[in-house]
């Protein structure tokens, strides 16, 4: 056998020793639960209340008797998110944030834009604490705007110098001085009970 022959024969040998290579395909990748999309909330009705002939405020729930948290400024509008089927306020966002409150229909200043009909109505159920002034001192006081009369301390056994008041400011005056002096100005919230211990001449009193 010559030299060319066993160069054959050793070349064919080194082909056979090699192993084979074999394209492996990558794996099938499984696919999970087809994912949907959110469904997309229907839009609100087009209601819209404005403040037509001065301003509006906006309170935490749908009564005088619930903490203010914000106003509509005479011009201002807001859009209606709903309505109380118990009384005349709706529900609306409050502009340049993310919260709302109630606005009542019951007042002149009020306009509606659209049909109130289309709204969703519901009862709502976070029921106001309840706010009281009680007259701590010797004279009998006035509060107003309101007009309400507020008997001295030595009425007390019959809860005459305390009264129930909504959320708001109010201004106190001294009935028994000469000119009925206004001797304080009270911010009342939800849950309040403020004591008037301080009559007009300045006289103060502890509270039974």
């Amino acid at each position: 056998m010559d030299d060319g022959q066993q160069a054959v024969i050793a070349t064919a040998a080194v082909e056979q020793s090699l192993p084979t290579a074999t394209a492996t395909l990558p794996a099938t990748a499984t696919l999970g639960p087809t994912s949907q999309p959110s469904p997309t909330p229907e839009p609100l009705p087009s209601v819209r209340i404005i403040a037509a002939e001065g301003n509006l405020y906006i309170r935490r729930g749908p009564g005088t008797e619930y903490n203010q948290v914000g106003i509509l400024k005479k011009g201002e509008s807001a859009q209606v998110m709903g309505r109380d089927v118990l009384s005349k306020w709706v529900q609306v966002n409050i502009p340049g944030t993310e919260f709302t409150g109630w606005v009542s229909l019951l007042t002149p200043f009020t306009k509606l834009e659209g049909d109130l009909s289309d709204i969703e109505s519901f009862t709502f159920t976070d029921w106001p604490l309840p706010a009281y002034i009680k007259n701590c001192t010797e004279h009998d006081l006035l509060i107003g705007p309101n007009e309400l009369y507020l008997y001295n301390l030595y009425t007390n056994g019959k809860y005459l110098n305390e009264v129930q008041v909504d959320p708001g400011r109010y201004d106190i005056y001294d009935l028994f001085i000469d000119g009925e002096p206004k001797i304080q100005t009270l911010d009342v919230r939800e849950g309040d009970i403020i004591y008037i211990t301080v009559d007009g001449s300045g006289t103060e009193h502890l509270c039974p």
